[in-house]
Formats: structure tokens, C-alpha cells, sequence
């Protein structure tokens, strides 16, 4: 069993692609704990495997090897019915493309997962006033995603994600489409919701500005990670963003190539 404090562990992930003498190890071993609460940045260049891990947590696809463990309990050996409720209600997962339904409203969207899981409308639309009034876009939940900026669309986004009250959310270059602007706003409120509500996030990021709302980040190139930096206490995100960028230089040969 995991011990206290560990939410998540990933133990010597592997993952291959190809056969024989053709063969890309996209993970080359990747182990690392998530503890409750945190909010965890996984930064590489393109191609180091950062996705391919946050898929392999996600079950979007099967790890070669390796294990990962929520709560202690391995979800590779999920049945189909606790897959179901892992990919439902245990993991949000916020996708870079916002990933809405063009026909749903903002609060259609939103409430989507519900319905398909079958969970309480009347607690879900108090969280949903909430969460509204936390991301800012209560004045767009009945527009259609033709009708919001990119910046509301990955807030409603948000919100579809964090509605179910997952154990962890996982976020997929959360602000890729996103202008600067745009970005360090869905920045705040992402790390908001963390150091108030408790919620744990694990986000893949090529972007040092939105990685320094981290409070750990793990650096990956070639399938395995390289080296670690945490966000001291009291240390203000400038400072850490200024300590994210010395790393990329020293460790890539220049952040541009790391990036």
C-alpha cells in the first residue's frame, strides 16, 4: 500500500514502440511519486516521452512495463468497472485543444461527464455555480465554444475536468493554444484551485512560464528523467521561472533547445 501522503506512484514505467531492429523507447524506466495536494510539471523537449506518460497514467494507453499505483492499488489490474470509475470520477484530464462538443453549451459541456457516469446533478450543479464563480466564466455558461475566446473555452474546459472532484487532474500542455494573456490567467486559476482545494495536478508543459505555477517539476529527455527542481517556500514564481530557465540552459545547451 502507498504510503501516507503518496497519491500516485510510477514504478519503472517502460514503453516501446516498434519491432526488432526498429524499436523507440519512448519511456526508458520513469519512476516518480505524486504526492497528495501537489501540483507537478513534467517538462522535455518534443519527443522526450512527456505525453506518452501522462497517457500511460491517463490508461489512454498500456505502459510496456512498469506500474502505476493509486492509492497503492495498481490500476493496470483494474477490472473494466474500475477503469471505468478511474477514467470517470478518479482522473480529470484537461486536453490542450479545449476538446469541447461544438453543439453543448458551456455548461452542457461541463456537466457532460455526469451524465454519461451517472453522478448527482443537484451536488453537481452547486460545484458547477462554484466552480464558475472560481474560473471566471460564469457569463459564458450558456454560450456555445463558437462564442468564447480560447481563454474561456480551456476555463470551461477546466471545469469539466475538476466537476467530478477527480483525485488528480492531469493536464496536457494546458496552455499551448492560449495567448500569453490567456495563459497566465488559466495559470492563476489552476494553481488557485490547488492551494485551496487540495487538488492535485500533473501537467506536461513545454512552456517555463506556465511550468513556474509548479511546485516540483521533473525534466525529460529520451524516456527518463534528468533532474529535478522544487519551488522553495516562500520563493516567488518569478524566482522560480528565473531557476527553471538557468536549468534549461545548463542541462540542454540553451533553453531553446531544451524547450
Amino acid at each position: 500500500m502507498a504510503s501516507q501522503g503518496k497519491l500516485l506512484e510510477v514504478q519503472n514505467l517502460q514503453k516501446t514502440y516498434g519491432k526488432k531492429n526498429n524499436i523507440t523507447k519512448a519511456l526508458n524506466g520513469v519512476s516518480f511519486d505524486i504526492l497528495s495536494g501537489e501540483f507537478l510539471g513534467i517538462m522535455g523537449p518534443s519527443g522526450s516521452g512527456k505525453t506518452t506518460l501522462l497517457n500511460c497514467v491517463a490508461t489512454i494507453i498500456q505502459p510496456t512495463s512498469g506500474r502505476v499505483l493509486l492509492h497503492g492499488k495498481n490500476i493496470s489490474a483494474f477490472d473494466s468497472k474500475g477503469l471505468a470509475e478511474y477514467r470517470g470520477s478518479r482522473i480529470g484530464y484537461l486536453f490542450q485543444d479545449f476538446a469541447l462538443l461544438d453543439n453543448l453549451t458551456g455548461q452542457e459541456n461541463i456537466l457532460l461527464p455526469l451524465a454519461i457516469h451517472g453522478m448527482d446533478f443537484t451536488k453537481a450543479r452547486t460545484k458547477l455555480a462554484e466552480l464558475a464563480r472560481m474560473l471566471d466564466i460564469t457569463d459564458v455558461l450558456h454560450k456555445f465554444p463558437s462564442q468564447m475566446s480560447g481563454g474561456q473555452k480551456q476555463r470551461v474546459a477546466a471545469a469539466r475536468c475538476l466537476i467530478s472532484e477527480p483525485d488528480i487532474v492531469l493536464a496536457d500542455e494546458p496552455t499551448g493554444a492560449l495567448d500569453t494573456r490567456s495563459a497566465r490567467t488559466l495559470m492563476t486559476k489552476l494553481e488557485g484551485i490547488n492551494r485551496s482545494s487540495g487538488r492535485t495536478i500533473l501537467m506536461v508543459s513545454h512552456d517555463p512560464n506556465a511550468a513556474s505555477f509548479c511546485s516540483r517539476i521533473l525534466f525529460i529527455q529520451d524516456g527518463v528523467i534528468f533532474h529535478e527542481l522544487r519551488r522553495k517556500q516562500e520563493e516567488s514564481r518569478e524566482k522560480f521561472y528565473e531557476r527553471i530557465l538557468k536549468v534549461l540552459a545548463q542541462l540542454g545547451g540553451g533553453s531553446a533547445n531544451v524547450l
